[in-house]
């Protein structure tokens, strides 16, 4: 049985992730008591519900702090059954919180009379540093559109295999900051820039006249062989510790030429890979994100 714990900041997408597990077969349970997780697991093992030992458990503030802080052990408990267990942790900046409370004007769980937001949100990360401390991947939905994510969802966990890696390359620019839920990540913004191209400023890193641009410089190339031995060598080490998701993060200054051109060539090179399911994002491709709810 895969049993997903489904965890995160109020705000960050927990609906919008538990919806899409749902469609794709996952029999969804929001906000159980970590103490019934068991019973849960006893219950569809007798083969009432046709979810093919498929579960997805949404826990949040709302169990409670001394409930929360019960979870390693619960974990544990369930480890040494033959149930897979994955923990996946949403966050989002409190500058994206603050927003979708203020477009939805819908009540923190942890509001209290008196009580400002900003407080509340700083309140549920203290409670929530157990479950974050147990994540086996950890998605940062700040800048996610509530599509994105049920994409997100649905490419990279629900369909990920269990003796498969999740492996994600995905390009961002660095004037609007590194992602802060990558594994690795590598800044290639020594490389030739076709920002300052005529003709190519508009372009990304997809299209033909920007990789023919990149292609004709030797330090590309060299870049990519380097970023790909690197890799080469030590994710076989992340997957022999049991490791089920890794994001590589490529960074250029812009986020729409030499970073995504990278991260395309990368996808490509591990796309054959064994043991491997690869994804790819290109974060400031997106150009009207929508909040996740």
């Amino acid at each position: 049985m895969r049993l997903l714990l489904l965890s995160g900041l109020s705000g960050s997408g927990k609906t919008v992730a538990l919806h899409a597990l749902e469609d794709a077969g996952f029999f969804c349970v929001d906000n159980l008591p970590l103490s019934l997780l068991g019973a849960l697991i006893d219950e569809l093992r007798m083969g009432s519900h046709r979810n093919e030992g498929m579960v997805a458990v949404g826990v949040d503030v709302r169990s409670g702090r001394e409930a929360l802080q019960t979870v390693a052990p619960a974990l544990q408990r369930l480890r040494e059954h033959p149930v897979q267990v994955e923990v996946i942790f949403l966050h989002s900046s409190d500058e994206a919180l603050l927003r979708r409370y203020h477009h939805t004007r819908r009540r923190h769980p942890l509001a209290r009379k008196g009580l400002p937001l900003s407080e509340a949100i700083a309140m549920e990360r203290e409670w929530l540093v157990p479950v974050a401390s147990q994540a086996d991947l950890v998605i940062d939905t700040s800048e996610l559109s509530m599509h994105d994510l049920a994409r997100t969802v649905r490419n990279r966990i629900a369909a990920r295999r269990p003796e498969r890696l999740s492996l994600l390359f995905q390009s961002f620019g660095f004037k609007r900051g590194a992602p802060s839920d990558s594994d690795f990540v590598f800044d290639v913004r020594c490389l030739p820039n076709p920002y300052y191209e005529r003709g190519l400023r508009e372009l990304t890193g997809l299209e033909p006249p920007v990789v023919s641009f990149l292609e004709s410089h030797a330090e590309v190339q060299e870049m990519l062989n380097s970023i790909q031995r690197h890799l080469e060598r030590w994710l076989p080490d992340f997957s022999e510790d049991h490791r089920s998701y890794l994001t590589v993060s490529i960074g250029c200054t812009g986020g729409r030429h030499r970073s995504v051109y990278l991260v395309d060539r990368l996808a490509k090179l591990w796309q054959s890979a064994e043991n491997v399911t690869v994804s790819t994002r290109h974060r400031e491709l997106d150009d009207n994100p929508t909040d996740a709810e």
